[in-house]
């Protein structure tokens, strides 16, 4: 595991969305270090609702070709369609990690909210924690989370919803921070 010493700040101002990664595949240790960050993050009652499911090659490849498999319907050409599918099943089983995050879903929507908020400060902290690290990650959300054949790849069962898939990795370009706007533009004092 490569130890890095640097603040939060440095963490949060150098974390980037990353799309290239090296071959490098991150260590247990260093998967298991992020985690650790993860479920250290602030979650109203306890709940702890954050479930964390580190795919491997061939589960990979299974969300790849259901995201495939989604990109491909918008594809007339039926040779084109299944190339889609065998191109994004592909590139995601060549990943060097993917980690789904997912949540308990609680029958109580004020507490689902919580749990939804909690867990992507858990995204956060497992983000920042990879930065730390000198790994990135992208944090990848759409309509794919509710698909039954990305459920199914991932691993996470009923009564848990997917929020967030991450792809993660040492960086092989690390892209310059977008603009955005400053937080005194965004505040408002209130006496």
């Amino acid at each position: 595991m490569r130890s890095m010493t640097i603040t939060a700040i440095e963490a949060i101002n150098g974390r980037r969305t990353i799309r290239q990664f090296t071959a490098r595949v991150p260590s247990r240790d260093e998967v298991e270090t992020i985690l650790t960050a993860a479920v250290l993050a602030p979650n109203h009652r306890l709940t702890q609702p954050w479930r964390f499911f580190v795919l491997g090659a061939e589960a990979r490849y299974a969300y790849g070709m259901a995201l495939g498999n989604r990109k491909a319907k918008k594809i007339e050409d039926v040779a084109a369609a299944e190339r889609m599918r065998r191109t994004v099943a592909e590139e995601h089983a060549a990943l060097p990690m993917m980690i789904a995050v997912g949540m308990t879903e609680d029958a109580n929507l004020e507490i689902r909210e919580e749990d939804y908020a909690a867990t992507m400060m858990a995204v956060q902290n497992l983000s920042l924690a990879a930065v730390s690290l000198g790994l990135g990650t992208h944090i990848k959300t759409g309509a794919i989370m509710q698909d039954p054949a990305a459920r199914a790849a991932t691993g996470v069962p009923e009564g848990e919803r997917i929020v967030v898939v991450l792809n993660v990795g040492e960086p092989a370009t690390v892209p310059p921070a977008k603009e955005r706007k400053s937080a005194a533009s965004l505040t408002t004092w209130m006496p």
